[in-house]
């Protein structure tokens, strides 16, 4: 919360991030006979689903709808409307339909897991503040009642590279929440 909203530190991640971010949401509308999802998107003014069961019924008929970025009065420093559009689909798709996995904390920490392996190490460092920042601070600050306020800075390395996570999990330690309160530990799942 105390961060900067935008740390030029941060740009060439960001930089990184929307180039990839552009190219995932390229294979998503793509043409199924050139190699694409063919997945027809489009931006709503509203929260579109209650659930991640609701846009996987969209999804096995190929289309999307995204909450439009302009619609929630939450401009990002960085990102245009329409990269931000873009991100919200991919991560919708190969972050929570890909895992499975709801828009609650735990489904946002499951879809950010899941999405960040798409993304080169420099781009993931900007799409963790997007996915994990974004939600702790929503959760821990507002009570996941409104949306923390978009920045474009950096988290730690430490909170942006999944392998820590993994490997947690993977030895049955105790992993520790992403948003860096020691004190708020949680069993790891395997």
């Amino acid at each position: 919360m105390a961060a900067p909203r935008c740390d030029e530190r941060a740009y060439a991640a960001y930089a990184a991030f929307g180039r990839e971010t552009v190219q995932q949401y390229h294979l998503l509308v793509g043409r199924v006979e050139f190699g694409g999802l063919g997945v027809s998107v489009r931006i709503v003014d509203e929260d579109p689903y209650a659930d991640v069961e609701s846009m996987v019924d969209d999804l096995r008929r190929r289309r999307l709808k995204v909450w439009a970025s302009a619609a929630t009065g939450n401009p990002h420093p960085y990102l245009s409307d329409g990269e931000n559009d873009m991100f919200r689909a991919v991560h919708d798709v190969f972050g929570h339909a890909a895992s499975g996995r709801g828009f609650d904390r735990h489904g946002e920490e499951a879809a950010w897991l899941k999405h960040s392996t798409m993304y080169s190490p420099l781009a993931a460092r900007a799409m963790t503040t997007e996915t994990r920042g974004q939600n702790c601070a929503q959760i821990f600050h507002y009570g996941g009642r409104r949306f923390a306020e978009q920045k474009a800075v950096l988290l730690p390395r430490l909170f942006s590279d999944p392998r820590l996570v993994r490997a947690a999990a993977g030895v049955g330690a105790r992993a520790v929440v992403a948003c860096g309160r020691r004190s708020r530990r949680m069993p790891a799942r395997r």
